[in-house]
């Protein structure tokens, strides 16, 4: 069941981040639905038209011609249409890009004007952001701003997807769904979406519509944070319902940290009241094994739970 959009998830306005205000609506957010939009971000209208723009031409492309730079198990970054999501194909179409080392991960650009400035300047804009925010969550949970950051500098494995939902001509809840219900493994996921609703949010039983907010980006929290926070936030479950009207853009930006980077709730989050929750998490073993079930059916996708004590 969709709720009406007047019980979505909450809009805050980040044009004064530093101040006490923003950040109490943001640990709100946290703590009641692991989901927000937010005003006032700062990237400019110019870097979001440009990036539509791109993605609007480069899916309007034979499918033939974006086959050309498939992504593939060893080298994520390029185009897909076959992602599974809990072992369900989605009704989706993907274009990643992410960091590259000049070996297996390379990027892999189409043939069309303008449509690698585009994704990197909005790349670009959106690891800025994120910097910003998870400072704030850093703080939020007992410790220091810079703290959470310091496995996000250089060698962090964030990557932006572009997503097309085609329209299904029977779209319902009943029909397969443009992504299955889910949470991301990382530390947060900032997302551009048209407007277009599609995105609905788990919460109390029921799934929420997120009503698109002209100039907004939806935020939610990733795994990651649900295990530093010890369970005081939880990552929602959340998924994108098909359209039998008309076609649907988004772009995810999945901030995410150095592959070796080991992760646990954090010491102001655990007490002998409330000991820790998890055992400590390699980032690299968690996301390659979440990774192999994007291309394949391979059983019950890893999730944190299989880290708890």
């Amino acid at each position: 069941m969709t709720r009406p959009a007047e019980n979505s998830v909450p809009v805050v306005d980040i044009s004064e981040l530093d101040g006490d205000a923003a950040h109490r609506s943001i640990d709100a957010a946290c703590r009641d639905w692991g989901f927000f939009q937010i005003t006032g971000h700062g990237i400019g209208d110019t870097v979001v038209t440009d990036l539509f723009d791109a993605a609007s031409r480069f899916f309007a492309q034979p499918v033939e011609t974006k086959r050309e730079i498939m992504r593939s198990a060893e080298n994520p970054w390029g185009y897909y249409d076959e992602e599974l999501t809990k072992n369900t194909r989605d009704w989706k179409q993907v274009f990643d890009f992410g960091p590259e080392d000049g070996d297996t991960q390379v990027a892999r650009w189409p043939e069309l004007l303008g449509f690698e400035p585009a994704v990197r300047a909005y790349y670009d804009a959106c690891e800025s952001l994120a910097h910003r925010l998870l400072a704030v969550i850093s703080t939020n949970l007992g410790m220091p701003s810079d703290h959470l950051g310091r496995d996000f500098g250089d060698g962090h494995t964030s990557f932006l997807r572009l997503n097309y939902y085609p329209l299904h001509p029977d779209g319902n809840e009943e029909t397969p769904f443009g992504v299955n219900q889910h949470s991301d493994a990382g530390a947060l996921t900032l997302l551009l979406q048209d407007d277009q609703p599609g995105l609905e949010v788990h919460r109390d039983g029921e799934w929420h519509l997120v009503e698109p907010t002209p100039g907004a980006l939806v935020i939610n929290i990733g795994d990651m944070v649900q295990v530093w926070s010890n369970d005081e936030y939880r990552a929602a479950l959340h998924r994108v319902v098909t359209n039998p009207v008309r076609d649907r853009f988004s772009a995810p930006y999945f901030f995410n940290p150095a592959w070796d980077t080991d992760y646990a709730p954090l010491p102001t989050r655990v007490s002998p009241e409330r000991p820790a929750l998890y055992r400590p998490i390699n980032w690299r073993e968690f996301r390659t094994l979440r990774h192999a079930g994007d291309y394949a059916d391979y059983g019950d996708e890893v999730q944190i739970s299989d880290y708890r004590y």
